[in-house]
């Protein structure tokens, strides 16, 4: 059966949801008291001392361990004696006098939001309810059966529960029934594999053992692999809080089983990056407050190591919320409007603002002074896709001539005519929205204004209604004054050693054809213009001539490396229609030619070099791609040593790695900028090959890294062919340049993607094609006029792929605002969390993994404390209170956080992009052949996985299939054509192709996925108990990370801690 989460809905709320957290006493987090012994000294985590120039401050969060070094420990907190069996209640307004007779067992839900309170007097203006705290399941999780968190004063029996009293499912009482005379800490019990485990609560971390490497303990191999079938307790689904690894008293090392309580270990440091601490004494009796919830849950279990993660904001929830709420039409007319999440399916109606595929924001409601946004630490910024990919249906930018007249333009700012410009004066002259000059309007272009004093002509011209549009652009816009060529493609193929053995050459010559007729072409063309170049290389260039009127190819070799050429134009440049048969004839035989080249020492710099003198001697901008499988080690220009070491790896010293070593392919790829000339690489390493370094190239002309390593064509062939091929067919904008401007009071300052700069204002590239984007950070210059609006326009000057030389438009218009709640309300998450993402990358070249740890989670706590103070005046301090906007926050920072990007321990590879989630899909027995819906995504979870059951992984890079060993026979007939799971091949790269409606149903899936997505993922079968399954667990990012990072409730708990601290 398909996991189920939740009965009840989220209530919907405007601007907040509220989560609490039950705290003993002041700063706890997962049972660490911030207190510490007098005279221990704190040490101090976060932010370096040295950065003061960030308004993110860090504070140290103290832990304590047990003398055993497992876990950490919590100091209990006594019982009142006179403490109230809670119940059910509804609070009234101030001044109403509490009568015990309004007590109902009864929960309902207010329609703003639903609180979780002990019973007693609660006097706010919201009606709250309360719920017992089910804390008895700490005892079948490793904890002590006398602690009861939480309640102050000594422990003692209760009573036994009136009818008004909640139970807890199975008739258990909310309070476990025990008594202690003392203090120190509970009584230490742990669950054995064949314990029973409550249905009720998180999944019980603390039968996990966690090892700080400062201890020096040996650790069980059981600890860090998967559990092997006889490990779990039944065939079936788990319980939601049964542990995949059960910790019993076999497994403790260095530490006694049972006893009392066990002195603190000093000085010991956490394993944790953000936690370290003391203990603390005994505090005197308080009442904190119970657990409050608003997201959707009827209550939280909060436990010594946690709470429930299904109670916690859920992507999967969250994003199908969105799909129904605002899927379908979404129309840009109004001013600061949200736009639907980039999960959510909806078509765009241009109505004066750009559609959100082009330009996000960060926030739609600017605060109309710097001080209201630096308190928030909430970034603003834009993230522009100038060429975005449009869903069927949308109009596509329409394209305006104006003869020798030119676009029109501000005379003062030189922004471009849109739809926010006034006309005044009768239509003569109009007042710029960017600079509040104004400007006369050209004799053509002068038009009548209606009573509205619209023009006349506003629905006939694309830029004075429309968001985003073209122009076609005179030649005062082009290099030179002389009109631009189509662009041309080279295909640079390394026919050394390596590339022949490993099939690579072989492979793409044969599906060489394939490729080439999927060159783009303009929207409307029959056919397409770009013409093709070949060059081959290994420590020689070998140029071809692939004229259609000759009847074999012609090779010309370039020996001289150090200072090379370019031997001929006329042929090397040719159409496919026109050499179709030549190209063909060169395709069989460039893998007989070098079929016994034995040259292992390879180039790289020259033929880059070649290509760029190729383009430059034709005069016109074009792609290379380049097709390499070694380090580059021969001698000629761009050589490299071999600086692998993986002792750096998670080091202070790691940044050193992805710094280039050479300055050549720098200077090389700001040649390419200047030239129109983007650069793709295609390599295939089988040993260390410096991506850091040769990536250069790229990441200035704005192209792109595709690695395959150890390239076998039987598993890695089809997705390298069909990423060239969308690498090939994209819609591509060749010899930009991009500038940004904005209405008075604010500027772009800071700019984050893969381009060049040779000023301050315009952003250079080669290429940018429809996966592109580019992050602008914008910082003000004045305070906004609340009344008016703030605007940003996007203007790109490009060459198409048909040859013309164009203008694109976007344009943006964001409300402003003077109240932070407005403001928190028009936040965009997703936009944001690109922000992060690009920041990190940057600051990987100059920080420490740790430091930019911090940097997130104390900027990330900044935000949500702010909101707190600001916005939410009746929240008690206990509270978790989330922004709507913002409910994935801490999921996300998580996420992002434990990326191989940004984590520093798995590979230092050059990175695109960091993996901010995961998409979970369930492919169980009870998934409908016949159903064209996707199967219902899950939370990434071990909690959530079922034995019986099949799942998809996928997050856009790498796609995983895990199949329990409890799957049902017919399944695996009618899916993989076996009869047992223990028969499960998992070295197959793809799903056999059976004629069963199950098994075209799954394809069907598989393959729409990947269209999705701007790689082709790769299948990887993970049976239950393989060791792959480690692999599969590390993108389960709500669990702990095999690389110990935290998990998603640990995680949440401690940003709850450092908003506490913040705000005290």
């Amino acid at each position: 059966m398909n996991p189920q989460y939740s009965s009840v809905q989220p209530p919907q709320m405007s601007d907040q949801n509220v989560l609490c957290l039950q705290t003993a006493s002041e700063n706890v987090y997962n049972g660490i008291n911030s207190q510490q012994i007098a005279g221990t000294p704190k040490s101090e985590y976060g932010l370096h001392p040295a950065s003061k120039q960030t308004p993110f401050h860090n504070y140290s969060v103290p832990i304590c361990y047990s003398q055993n070094g497992l876990t950490p420990q919590r100091q209990q907190q006594p019982l009142c004696s006179d403490f109230q069996q809670p119940k059910f209640t509804t609070a009234v307004p101030p001044g109403t006098q509490f009568h015990p007779a309004t007590v109902s067992n009864k929960l309902t839900q207010h329609n703003e939001e639903l609180h979780i309170e002990p019973a007693g007097p609660q006097y706010s203006p919201l009606t709250r309810y309360s719920t017992p705290h089910p804390t008895d399941s700490l005892q079948r999780s490793g904890v002590g059966e006398s602690f009861s968190p939480g309640l102050p004063g000594p422990l003692k029996k209760l009573p036994a529960p009136s009818l008004s009293q909640q139970m807890l499912p199975g008739g258990r009482l909310p309070f476990p029934h025990t008594s202690s005379d003392h203090y120190g800490q509970p009584q230490r019990h742990y669950v054995s594999q064949t314990d029973s485990v409550s249905s009720y609560g998180p999944p019980s971390y603390s039968k996990i053992a966690q090892y700080p490497e400062h201890l020096n303990a040996s650790v069980p191999s059981s600890a860090s692999l998967p559990p092997l079938p006889h490990q779990f307790s039944n065939v079936g689904p788990p319980k939601v809080n049964q542990s995949m690894n059960s910790f019993s008293p076999n497994n403790q090392v260095n530490g006694p089983i049972s006893g009392g309580p066990l002195p603190p270990v000093s000085g010991v440091q956490s394993p944790f990056p953000y936690t370290q601490s003391l203990q603390q004494p005994p505090r005197e009796p308080q009442y904190p407050a119970v657990p409050q919830v608003q997201m959707g849950a009827p209550a939280i279990s909060h436990q010594l190591r946690g709470m429930d993660p299904n109670h916690l904001p859920s992507s999967v929830q969250v994003i199908e919320a969105d799909r129904k709420e605002r899927s379908g039409t979404f129309f840009t007319s109004t001013k600061g409007k949200v736009p639907p999440l980039v999960t959510t399916d909806f078509t765009v109606k241009d109505d004066g603002n750009c559609s959100p595929r082009f330009v996000r924001s960060t926030i739609y409601s600017v605060p109309t002074t710097f001080e209201m946004l630096k308190q928030t630490a909430v970034p603003f910024a834009i993230t522009i896709s100038p060429f975005a990919k449009l869903k069927e249906g949308e109009q596509y930018p329409p394209v305006s001539n104006l003869g020798e007249m030119g676009p029109v333009r501000c005379i003062r700012c030189k922004a471009y005519m849109c739809s926010f410009m006034k006309f005044i004066d009768g239509g003569r002259r109009f007042h710029c929205a960017f600079c509040k000059g104004i400007t006369e309007v050209p004799h053509e272009y002068i038009n009548h204004l209606d009573h509205m004093g619209q023009r006349i002509d506003k629905f006939q011209r694309p830029e004075l209604c429309l968001g985003s549009y073209e122009y076609l652009t005179t030649k005062d816009y082009c290099k030179n004054g002389v009109f631009p060529k189509p662009p041309v493609f080279i295909f640079m193929i390394d026919v050394s050693h390596n590339s022949i053995r490993n099939g690579m050459v072989k492979f793409l010559c044969d599906n060489m054809m394939q490729v080439l007729t999927s060159l783009p072409k303009e929207v409307g063309a029959p056919a397409s213009v770009v013409k093709v170049g070949f060059v081959t290389y290994c420590n020689v260039v070998h140029f071809y001539n692939v004229k259609g009127n000759l009847v074999q190819p012609q090779m010309l070799v370039v020996p001289d490396v150090e200072e090379t050429f370019v031997p001929l134009l006329d042929g090397f440049f040719v159409t496919v229609e026109e050499s179709q048969s030549v190209i063909n004839s060169l395709a069989d035989q460039i893998p007989q030619m070098f079929m016994d080249n034995q040259d292992t020492e390879t180039i790289l710099g020259p033929p880059m070099q070649a290509g760029l003198d190729a383009l430059k001697a034709a005069g016109c901008a074009g792609k290379i791609f380049i097709f390499h499988s070694v380090l580059p080690i021969a001698e000629a220009p761009g050589k490299l040593k071999n600086r692998d070491d993986q002792k750096l790896l998670g080091t202070d010293k790691e940044k050193t790695l992805l710094i280039p070593q050479s300055n050549f392919y720098n200077n090389l790829g700001q040649e390419c900028v200047t030239a129109g000339c983007c650069v793709d690489l295609f390599l295939f390493p089988s040993a260390y090959i410096d991506i850091a370094t040769i990536g250069e190239v790229c990441r200035l002309s704005g192209g792109q890294v595709h690695k395959y390593s150890y390239f076998q064509t039987e598993v890695d062939g089809r997705r390298f062919l069909e990423d060239l091929k969308h690498s090939v067919r994209k819609t591509v904008a060749f010899d930009v340049i991009m500038r940004v401007r904005t209405s008075t009071g604010i500027r772009p300052t800071d700019f984050y993607g893969h381009y060049y700069m040779s000023n301050t204002t315009d952003v250079e590239l080669a290429a940018v094609d429809e996966d592109k984007a580019i992050t602008v950070e914008i910082k003000y210059d004045d305070k906004l006029p609340e009344e008016d609006g703030t605007y940003i326009q996007v203007a790109v000057l490009y060459t198409s792929s048909g040859g013309q030389r164009r203008l694109r438009v976007h344009n943006l218009e964001l409300g402003t605002c003077s109240q932070l709640a407005v403001m928190y309300k028009n936040c965009e998450l997703d936009t944001i969390i690109n922000y992060f993402s690009k920041q990190g990358l940057r600051m990987v070249m100059e920080q420490t993994p740790r430091y930019i740890k911090d940097y997130f989670i104390n900027r990330s706590a900044q935000m949500l404390a702010t909101y707190k103070k600001s916005c939410a005046d009746y929240s008690s301090p206990s509270q978790f209170i989330l922004p709507d906007c913002m409910k994935l926050l801490p999921l996300y920072v998580n996420c992002l956080i434990k990326s191989d990007a940004l984590s520093g321990v798995f590979s230092y590879a050059l990175f695109k992009k960091c993996k901010r989630k995961n998409y979970s899909f369930s492919f169980q027995h009870d998934l409908d052949p016949n159903s064209t819906d996707f199967p219902k995504t899950m939370r990434c979870s071990i909690g959530n996985i079922q034995q019986n059951g099949a799942y998809l992984l996928e997050n856009g890079i790498h796609m995983f299939m895990w199949i329990g060993m409890a799957i049902c026979p017919d399944w695996l007939k009618n899916v993989l054509g076996i009869e047992a799971s223990d028969r499960i091949n998992v070295d197959k790269i793809s799903l056999p192709q059976l004629n069963t409606p199950l098994s075209l149903r799954i394809h069907d899936i598989i393959e729409s996925i990947r269209k999705e997505r701007q790689r082709c993922m790769r299948l990887m079968i993970v049976c239950q108990g393989d060791k792959l399954e480690l692999i599969f667990r590390r993108y389960l990012m709500e669990d702990h990370g095999t690389d110990g990072s935290t998990s998603y409730v640990d995680f949440f708990c401690h940003l709850h801690k450092e908003i506490q601290k913040l705000l005290s």
